[in-house]
């Protein structure tokens, strides 16, 4: 069975989800969209608000899912974070980016069920 990389990218997004959730993270939101940039995952960790990028692939063999997070998509996520805490209450809390990497070693019938993630805290900086 093939499969569609959209397909993989959403199951991306679900496992880092439940690792999150695993780790004590709080969701507050998915797939935050201001214009035409994105953050996948607006999450708490404690006190630090965390706009997390996930990037997954199938393998390795075309480039690392670290290396897709290039200094143009950096600052797309920190736009997108700029709009969403223009709405926040005040006072803004800490930030920080993250970036967490998977590699679906298994993805069948449209799920993950072996892979390889790597979590990045502060990944990148304003």
């Amino acid at each position: 069975m093939s499969f569609i990389p959209h397909d993989l990218g959403r199951q991306g997004e679900h496992t880092a989800v439940t690792f999150l959730i695993e780790k004590g993270y709080r969701i507050l939101q998915r797939n935050y969209r201001h214009r035409r940039n994105e953050i996948d995952i607006i999450a708490l960790d404690r006190r630090t608000l965390c706009f997390i990028e996930v990037k997954t692939r199938s393998s390795a063999s075309k480039g690392h899912p670290l290396e897709a997070v290039t200094p143009e998509k950096q600052k797309e996520i920190i736009r997108a974070a700029t709009a969403y805490l223009s709405a926040y209450p005040s006072p803004e809390p800490d930030c920080r980016f993250d970036v967490i990497a998977i590699i679906a070693h298994d993805f069948t019938n449209g799920r993950i069920r072996e892979f390889k993630l790597e979590h990045i805290t502060n990944a990148f900086m304003t």
